[in-house]
């Protein structure tokens, strides 16, 4: 039955603008699309990227600093008010987040014609306006498990500055800045798909069998895998000897997989939208695992980075930004067949994408590129399920 809209707007602005995670959820969406389309152009050979950066700098920060952080930012302005009882930011406050936002990927873009030190600044001021709006919130119930994600954008806009530091020619910190911003994304994961992951298997599996067994909870592996996934975003970001951080990595990820081996994977399999957050969870046991060794001499860094940012944080970002969607706007918290078919094709992806940096004499333009055409298409998929769920109002009765 076709759900009763609300016909109530509110102050003659846009929708779009009065909710987190309308925006920033569209936002994720189309810049994946966009900026990973353009990437395939470089990629496929078809022309140049006319950016300052190198292509694949470029690249790599859009896709952390750019992307991943459009789809956290839209978390965390649906979540804390939650965890708090704060009142929600206002549209004005959205609007100007989602301004900055935007303002730091068009400096990132034009940076061959404008000066270092201004897209520094532009890109630079995003974290700090999104952390000042959940400190705000968070101080009205505060709780450390949830300040510490302030400690986390900190660290992420450290690893930013770090970027930025290398394209002004200032310091050599390039690679250490990127890979420190995809480690905190991923310990973020660490957390917060730690927390909803079981908690939504748990909830799925009871409401078809009452009698199912759940998630088990392991509070001293738990604690391990949060413990040990923010320790390797640090020492990334630090820069520190790669045999150090290799292997906190390994045992990091080596925490995150049995971790998941208590949440009953298996036993989601009909359920798409809850399985994709396991194997999104199952990707960045992998990925740390992977790119640690690879810091001690065994495989491809790029190949392990990659199983983290597409296996990882798109599968884990999709995942949640598909279900909060829903669930945000009252309607069923049920996948589409467009959902579905994302929820497939970005796991291909991240293995295609490993493959060209494993074996890259036999796979490596047809991995790149096919990778990056099954993401556009994942996400391409989503904007098509999602767009009118974000542009209407909410369900009445829908939760908040």
């Amino acid at each position: 039955m076709t759900a009763v809209l609300n016909e109530k707007t509110t102050s003659g602005r846009s929708i779009i603008l009065q909710e987190g995670w309308r925006v920033f959820f569209m936002a994720a969406g189309i810049y994946a699309v966009v900026a990973l389309g353009v990437w395939l152009v470089w990629a496929g050979g078809l022309a140049d990227l006319p950016f300052a950066p190198a292509p694949i700098a470029w690249h790599a920060h859009e896709m952390v600093f750019g992307f991943a952080f459009a789809a956290i930012a839209g978390f965390f302005l649906t979540a804390v008010p939650n965890w708090t009882g704060a009142r929600p930011a206002s549209a004005r406050v959205i609007t100007l987040l989602a301004g900055l936002w935007l303002a730091g990927r068009v400096a990132v873009w034009f940076a061959m014609v404008l000066p270092g030190w201004l897209v520094a600044l532009v890109d630079l001021a995003f974290l700090p306006v999104l952390a000042a709006t959940m400190l705000a919130q968070l101080l009205v119930r505060p709780k450390p498990q949830n300040l510490m994600f302030l400690g986390l954008l900190t660290l992420a806009w450290v690893a930013n500055l770090l970027v930025h530091l290398d394209w002004m020619g200032l310091a050599g910190t390039e690679a250490q800045g990127i890979r420190g911003g995809l480690l905190t994304v991923c310990a973020m994961i660490a957390i917060l798909g730690g927390r909803v992951t079981p908690a939504f298997t748990r909830n799925a599996l009871l409401r078809v069998n009452p009698g199912a067994a759940v998630p088990v909870s392991r509070p001293r592996i738990d604690m391990a895998g949060i413990v040990l996934a923010l320790l390797t975003a640090l020492l990334a970001t630090a820069d520190v000897p790669a045999a150090l951080t290799g292997a906190v990595a390994v045992v990091a990820g080596l925490a995150a997989l049995l971790r998941l081996s208590g949440w009953r994977p298996l036993d989601t399999l009909r359920d798409p939208i809850v399985w994709t957050m396991h194997a999104s969870y199952l990707f960045l046991g992998l990925g740390l695992l992977g790119w640690g060794l690879s810091l001690l001499g065994l495989g491809s860094e790029i190949a392990g980075l990659h199983l983290l940012g597409v296996g990882a944080v798109g599968g884990m970002t999709l995942s949640i930004m598909s279900r909060a969607s829903l669930g945000h706007s009252g309607r069923p918290i049920r996948a589409s067949a467009p959902l579905i078919w994302g929820y497939v094709l970005l796991p291909v992806a991240a293995g295609l994408r490993w493959a060209a940096s494993t074996w890259p004499e036999m796979f490596h333009f047809v991995g790149t590129v096919g990778a990056g055409a099954l993401w556009v298409l994942a996400f391409a998929l989503f904007l098509v399920a999602l767009w009118p769920v974000w542009t209407t109002p909410r369900a009445r009765g829908g939760a908040r």
